[in-house]
């Protein structure tokens, strides 16, 4: 493999034993291998939103909780697939922020997350970690969502 690599840490869906974890496992998406698990450097807000049940990272730094995920090093046909579900840069944008493993090393990573959301979802619960749970279900119904979607969340 002659391209570099790129870290990206994965906070929601994306993550071992998690709804959409298949996306970076499947070999037609590119390549990826777990690095570590992690955590944020900064707090930010994590909250499940819509009626989807989608966590998202709202981009407001100092504010929530360190949160917990997974360093994976993809390449760029894996870095373009994580795009498009993301919806990047439509719906989610990302950024380089410093993770720190479990054994206290600094990574720069890929990190998704949501810049344009009202503030009542600063309102809700916020997570350190997020895990699909039966009584707030992620809807693989997500296709269907719209930036717009955040500010019609109830």
């Amino acid at each position: 493999m002659s391209q570099a690599l790129k870290r990206v840490f994965v906070y929601g869906t994306l993550k071992k034993g998690e709804p959409n974890h298949h996306w970076l496992t499947s070999e037609k998406n590119g390549f990826s291998r777990l690095l570590a698990k992690g955590k944020t450097e900064i707090k930010f807000p994590l909250v499940i939103g819509t009626r989807y049940n989608i966590p998202f990272l709202l981009n407001k730094p100092g504010v929530g909780h360190n949160i917990e995920g997974e360093i994976y090093e993809v390449d760029d046909t894996m870095f373009s697939n994580l795009d498009v579900l993301e919806d990047y840069p439509r719906y989610y944008d990302r950024e380089l922020q410093s993770i720190l493993t479990n054994e206290n090393e600094k990574l720069e990573c890929w990190l998704y997350l949501i810049r344009n959301y009202p503030e009542s979802m600063l309102a809700k619960p916020q997570l350190s970690s997020y895990s699909n749970r039966p009584e707030q279900p992620y809807s693989e119904n997500y296709v269907q969502s719209k930036p717009e979607d955040l500010f019609t969340d109830s």
